[in-house]
């Protein structure tokens, strides 16, 4: 199967849904016009098709290597790497005045589903750079900027976040790793991190590493942590790459899937740092990586969401098995009931989590390019969306690149056909940047903090649109309204529940916001284009039938998750 990006759809949503020409009338992304856009989607597309989708499977199926203390990636890797670099991708919405385009997230996200889509173990590479650069904006000092941002910009560099350790997961605050002064300004970083996604790799000149370490006598927990920016070679006078430091990759992980992606176990032994952060601040710096590799990782999801669509899609179409007699029918299993009920799923959970995405982004655009109450208007929004748009998107991911297998029937469980990479390769994404759970408890306990504001609003905007439906799809307006109903009587619940109760019902509410803002976009698309409804009308009526449910789960509190103790669990 040729991968084909979802050009036409993603300019819809921006376009006619989402109202992202708004941003063109802002002075920070006047450039930004819909033509402008329309032009770097295209070339974007042309990227993904011809050069990162050819890759794919190869990285799948030669995983790179760990070979005499050197990491050898797959092949095609390092030219597919230098193509992206050098069109400018890996600096898209960084600041022009450090060399990057300046362009929107929005379009960012946009590109970055694309070329995930195509050969995700690749497009994780640039996705870190670009998480790097952004704390780098917000938090580093003039120096620091100076010789690192223009060559992580220009993809020369590449940068890597390196948090976890063997002993603190979740637990950031419980790392040990160390953190010198060296009396010159640097410091000497020892300690050890594990599952460092590109943590080693021969495809750039030099690998800056993001390292969160504590100092001597700083306090316990996260509140004493600081950040480092570590670099495999340190630059000279000049800004070139120089002598190695102490550093190196202990071992590479064998992965259920993106086998393309080095997952490194690294080793800093002394190694010589410059601390990016205020002292013990190195939380709030590494959170703004965070926060964007959060979003990241949802577009992750949704891309091997739309790749196993499509691969489904075209198996469906060819695949001759029992005809089904119906009027235009194909001739192949695309005429059986539940195969197509399989695709109507795929494709609607797809477009509802790409749209959350880009809605996401769009709210962190429109904050940044607003003042006063309308810029933390969409602050708030886009704080809230995260969660959903990570957990969400990531879960559709799975759920939609299984169904894909599914379609296959008993060739989507043989490697050959291609269909179990997406599923392989996306699983780890409800893991990573903050398990699916802790997104999911953020959405109901830090994101709670304003007593539902944020979540009110936006509900508010589902019960718009619900009402406007009411003219040409009442059912459709009525079912969703009636989700609108449910969440907004369990944000009140959440608002006042212990918290413990509130992580007891974190997943299921998340789940159901996810339903009923997939609900709210589809119905949107549908009233701006009536060929849209039967999507429409397919989701609300069979898919977000569950959202009522969800939410009442979501009540139930935590009780009933410890009447059984341990003894009775394994019983």
């Amino acid at each position: 199967m040729a991968y084909r990006a979802p050009v036409k759809e993603i300019e819809f949503l921006l376009n006619d849904i989402l109202g992202a020409g708004q941003l063109a009338q802002t002075d920070l992304f006047a450039e930004a016009t819909p033509d402008v856009a329309s032009a770097i989607l295209s070339e974007a597309a042309k990227l993904a098709e011809e050069v990162l989708a050819p890759l794919n499977v190869a990285g799948d199926q030669t995983p790179a290597k760990l070979e005499n203390g050197i990491v050898r990636c797959s092949p095609g890797f390092a030219e597919g790497y230098r193509t992206v670099a050098e069109g400018g991708w890996v600096g898209m919405n960084a600041s022009v005045e450090n060399g990057g385009m300046g362009l929107p997230m929005t379009l960012t996200v946009a590109v970055n589903e694309m070329m995930s889509s195509a050969c995700l173990a690749l497009a994780l590479n640039p996705l870190m750079t670009q998480g790097q650069i952004e704390a780098l904006e917000h938090h580093a000092s003039d120096q620091i900027k100076a010789i690192y941002l223009e060559k992580l910009i220009s993809g020369q560099w590449c940068g890597t976040m390196n948090i976890t350790e063997p002993q603190a997961g979740t637990d950031v605050g419980a790392l040990s790793t160390k953190a010198t002064d060296n009396g010159d300004g640097s410091y000497a970083i020892t300690g050890q991190k594990v599952f460092i996604s590109w943590g080693d790799q021969d495809i750039a000149e030099n690998i800056c590493h993001l390292v969160l370490a504590r100092l001597p006598g700083a306090a316990k927990g996260t509140r004493g942590i600081s950040l480092f920016i570590v670099p495999k070679y340190i630059p000279d006078e000049n800004g070139n790459p120089g002598i190695a430091n102490t550093l190196h990759t202990v071992s590479l992980e064998h992965k259920l899937g993106l086998h393309g992606s080095p997952t490194a176990v690294m080793a800093f032994e002394a190694a010589k740092g410059w601390r990016v952060d205020a002292e013990n601040a190195g939380m709030a710096a590494m959170f703004t990586m965070m926060n964007n590799a959060r979003l990241g990782v949802g577009i992750q999801g949704l891309s091997q969401a739309e790749a196993a669509f499509q691969k489904a899609l075209e198996y469906a179409g060819e695949r001759k098995q029992g005809a089904v007699p119906i009027e235009n029918g194909t001739g192949t299993i695309v005429d059986h009931a539940d195969v197509r009920r399989n695709l109507m799923t795929m494709k609607t959970l797809t477009m509802g989590a790409r749209a959350i995405c880009l809605d996401t982004a769009l709210s962190l655009d429109l904050a940044r390019a607003l003042d006063g109450v309308e810029a933390e208007k969409h602050s708030a929004r886009a704080a809230f969306l995260t969660p959903i748009a990570k957990a969400f998107g990531t879960d559709i991911g799975c759920m939609v690149s299984d169904i894909g297998i599914q379609v296959h029937g008993g060739m989507g469980y043989i490697e050959e056909t291609g269909a179990t990479q997406f599923y392989r390769d996306v699983r780890v994404t409800t893991i990573y940047e903050g398990t699916n759970g802790i997104q999911a408890m953020d959405l109901v306990g830090r994101k709670m903090k304003d007593k539902g504001q944020a979540s009110f609003s936006l509900l508010s905007e589902i019960g718009l649109t619900a009402a406007i439906a009411m003219e040409t799809a009442p059912d459709l307006g009525a079912f969703l309204a009636a989700a609108e109903t449910s969440l907004t009587v369990t944000t009140r619940y959440m608002v006042e529940a212990e918290m413990n109760d509130r992580f007891a019902g974190a997943a299921p509410f998340l789940r159901a916001y996810g339903l009923a803002l997939t609900g709210h976009y589809l119905l949107k698309s549908a009233l701006a284009d009536p060929s849209r409804m039967p999507l429409a009308r397919f989701h609300i009526r069979q898919m977000m039938q569950q959202v009522d449910a969800l939410c009442s789960a979501a009540r139930e509190g935590a009780t009933p998750l410890y009447a059984l103790d341990m003894d009775g669990l394994a019983s």
